[in-house]
């Protein structure tokens, strides 16, 4: 049976069929549906965690007990997990243990661009690379057969355009895994300095094996078309290439990456006049084929950063242009990414903007980093997840060392990056006596990866109920004596509560508690609460309006400004009515619908 599916599917498959039994993921593209479509086998134990280290930590203990285990994140969150990884790497496995690494080269949905090819190297630990759905289904079945044979966690390194590109997949039965027996070992899993030090040779050898192995590898192989030019590639990469280049050239298509096939890579330079190495990001195979002593051809013509597409691979060895559509760029209207209609994040940082407001804003990684936009412009800087609470401490201990300086630090987070990284963060600033003004846009779900349960949302990724993470409680706990929370939607109480706030002298916390309309799953009780806004629309009272666009501020998708007429009107199929704009307009022109009569 065959089946058209993404890369992400195909390794939620491969899972399927290797007979993993428990599964790990914090969302980020382009790794979420991974663990979104593991989720739908109900085989597999599948859990959404709070961030990628307690992800793989949770894999960790399902392996050294002797289940199958598979962590997904994408390529920042390996940053996360390095820590328990690193060790995981000396102490190896019981069951079968992969970490999937989505990469992102272009950026698309990503603060920075790395490649974790270099992790696998620095943990010392072997990794595939796929290159089509088929192969990432495969690879995830044979990773858990290396994982095991050589006692080792084994990373599969995707890019974007294989998590999310399609092609067809031969499907297979589950193969039936029983967990291995967990036998108490010491001098295996207790990683103190001592055993450090005898796992640390443990490594060496195992790497030794690896490279002996990778050169007889079925993963690495040869395309030949009796040329004297070739290409060793990996990964994406390889399809850009066969597209870009055709028959015009031989190949070395290398899925098996780290160790990397020192004979393999050899023989073929050795009978090629001229040999390319085409790579997205860092010279990995590059650097690797030069210290063998080969002149091949690299990033001195390659571009370092985005994506080697096939008009990019073309124009490189061939000198040559793709033939694309001529488009008129004076027609294409720039449309950057909004809050969605009715987004609870839109009133408060309406209110936050108010240009009389002294204040600088520490920002975040979710759906409120569009905030950095306009009409809001109400972000100075974003660094990663949980960094706001930590970087708007600092930089107000050193405000505070300016005597011309009053502005107040506010640094703003959801309520998925709270549970993330931004407890401890802000509890580092408890800890040192701060006074910032610490924001929790809590919206209950993990809004920018598509909606996806947290400790916050009551459910669990299958389904099942699940104790809501109790945000207020949990700022309280932590020592934290001003806290407040609010609903966004009302303008007049986020107005008051931000005066509030500024006016002590002390650190506080705001939470902004609405939840986010695309939501998938509601308990009875928050759909009662709920209900009677999502039923009732806005509407714009057309003999009313005046045109002034005060309304527009709210930057609402929702609202239209008529050219012709010189009035605003509300598109009836997106609006949920939640009232910002109405509470903006200055000349009570919009009302509820069912008030207009």
């Amino acid at each position: 049976m065959k089946k058209l599916l993404t890369g992400n599917e195909a390794i939620a498959r491969g899972a399927y069929e290797a007979g993993v039994h428990f599964a790990s993921a914090y969302p980020g593209t382009p790794s979420t549906e991974i663990l979104e479509n593991i989720g739908t086998y109900k085989e597999i134990i599948a859990e959404w965690a709070p961030n990628e280290k307690v992800a793989l930590e949770t894999v960790i203990g399902a392996s050294i007990a002797g289940g199958r285990a598979l962590a997904a994140m994408k390529h920042v969150g390996v940053n996360v997990a390095a820590d328990p990884l690193f060790t995981f790497a000396y102490t190896g496995v019981n069951g079968g243990a992969v970490l999937i690494s989505a990469d992102e080269p272009g950026m698309h949905s990503s603060q920075n661009e790395q490649d974790n090819r270099n992790y696998a190297k620095f943990a010392k630990i072997p990794m595939l690379e796929p290159s089509t759905s088929q192969e990432a289904k495969d690879m995830v079945i044979a990773a858990f057969e290396l994982s095991e044979r050589f006692d080792t966690i084994v990373m599969i390194r995707l890019t974007t355009r294989v998590c999310h590109s399609k092609s067809m997949v031969s499907l297979n039965e589950r193969k039936k895994v029983t967990p291995k027996v967990y036998e108490k070992d010491f001098n295996k899993y207790v990683a103190v300095p001592a055993i450090g030090r005898q796992l640390r040779h443990k490594v060496e050898e195992r790497l030794t094996k690896l490279k002996a192995y990778t050169n007889d590898s079925d993963l690495n192989y040869s395309v030949n078309n009796s040329k004297q030019e070739g290409v060793i590639v990996s990964g994406m990469a390889y399809q850009f290439a066969r597209e870009a280049l055709g028959d015009t050239v031989d190949y070395l298509k290398l899925g098996f990456t780290h160790p990397l096939p020192k004979d393999t890579i050899d023989t073929f330079c050795q009978s090629h006049d001229k040999v390319y190495i085409i790579e997205e990001n860092d010279p990995y195979i590059e650097e690797f084929a030069k210290q063998l002593g080969h002149h091949v051809v690299g990033k001195d013509i390659f571009p370092y950063s985005g994506e080697l597409t096939p008009d990019v691979i073309r124009r490189a060895v061939l000198s040559e242009n793709i033939e694309n559509l001529e488009v008129n760029k004076d027609k294409i209207v720039n449309r950057p990414p909004t809050f969605c209609s009715g987004c609870p994040h839109r009133g408060f940082f309406y209110e936050l903007g108010k240009k009389r407001r002294k204040i600088i804003v520490a920002g975040d990684i979710g759906c409120y980093s569009l905030a950095v936009g306009q009409p809001y412009d109400m972000m100075d800087w974003l660094i990663c997840m949980g960094a706001a609470y930590s970087t708007g401490h600092g930089a107000q201990t050193i405000t505070d060392l300016k005597p011309d300086d009053d502005r107040r630090l506010v640094s703003v987070m959801g309520d998925s990056t709270f549970f993330h990284t931004g407890i401890n963060s802000l509890l580092n600033t408890v800890y040192n006596g701060g006074k910032t003004i610490n924001i929790i846009l809590d919206n209950r779900i993990t809004g920018m990866t598509g909606q996806q349960d947290n400790p916050g949302s009551g459910y669990k990724l299958q389904g099942e109920t699940a104790q809501i993470g109790d945000i207020e409680a949990i700022c309280k706990a932590l020592g934290i004596k001003h806290v407040r929370k609010i609903n966004p939607n009302d303008l007049k109480e986020v107005k008051a509560t931000i005066n509030w706030a500024l006016e002590l002298d002390e650190m506080s916390v705001i939470i902004t508690n609405w939840p986010c309309v695309l939501k998938k799953r509601y308990k009875e009780e928050d759909f009662e609460t709920y209900k009677d806004m999502w039923q009732t629309q806005d509407m714009v009272m057309q003999d009313t309006c005046t045109g002034c666009k005060a309304c527009l501020r709210s930057g609402c998708p929702s609202l239209v400004f008529d050219k012709e007429k010189g009035k605003m009107s509300i598109d009836r199929t997106t609006c949920v009515g939640c009232d910002v704009c109405l509470q903006i307009c200055p000349y009570d022109a919009i009302v509820k619908a069912g008030d207009a009569a």
